[in-house]
């Protein structure tokens, strides 16, 4: 979970503001907007929506995907949300080096999210060996929903994956 240090941090950064100029939008003191940054005072929760604001964002609620373990054949265990996560669009189209335990055959390889094939392999690649946090940090619902007919999956993955993005399918198609 983020520190609201981090929060107000990431929100000044993203805007590209000083914290200067975010203190007089926000109507705050540079001295207590370093306090938060360093950690030595915090905001109300007021207080930080009203910085958030005035660096251009929103504070959100976003339902944090809980997951269960799925038999995947062998003794293998693959792991299932029950939501498809979703991930800042900085996020999920950035530049990525998957860590060892999920890119032992290519360590330190850099593959690049927006690039819709290397975005691909990070998927199956990370759907077959990962953890719940793996997923979370690696994984958005709406890009894997449109990769998922296209994704070269173990039989076992898919099924224990497939009664998810059926539903979204489903909710899709009722929307259109």
């Amino acid at each position: 979970m983020a520190r609201t240090q981090d929060l107000l941090e990431r929100a000044r950064r993203l805007a590209g503001l000083s914290r200067s100029e975010l203190a007089r939008r926000a109507g705050a003191s540079r001295p207590t907007l370093a306090a938060y940054a360093a950690g030595s005072k915090s905001p109300t929760l007021s207080t930080a929506e009203r910085i958030v604001r005035a660096a251009g964002f929103e504070l959100d609620i976003v339902p944090r995907p809980v997951f269960r373990a799925a038999a995947a054949g062998r003794g293998r265990v693959v792991y299932v949300p029950d939501h498809l996560p979703r991930l800042p669009v900085e996020r999920a189209l950035r530049r990525v080096r998957l860590p060892l335990h999920l890119n032992w055959s290519q360590p330190g390889r850099e593959f690049d999210l927006s690039d819709r094939r290397q975005r691909a392999r990070v998927y199956e690649i990370v759907l077959r060996e990962g953890t719940a946090d793996d997923i979370t940090e690696h994984v958005d619902g709406a890009l894997l929903a449109d990769l998922w007919p296209e994704l070269v999956l173990p039989a076992p993955v898919r099924r224990q994956w497939q009664p998810l993005l059926d539903a979204v399918s489903g909710h899709t198609a009722a929307l259109a």
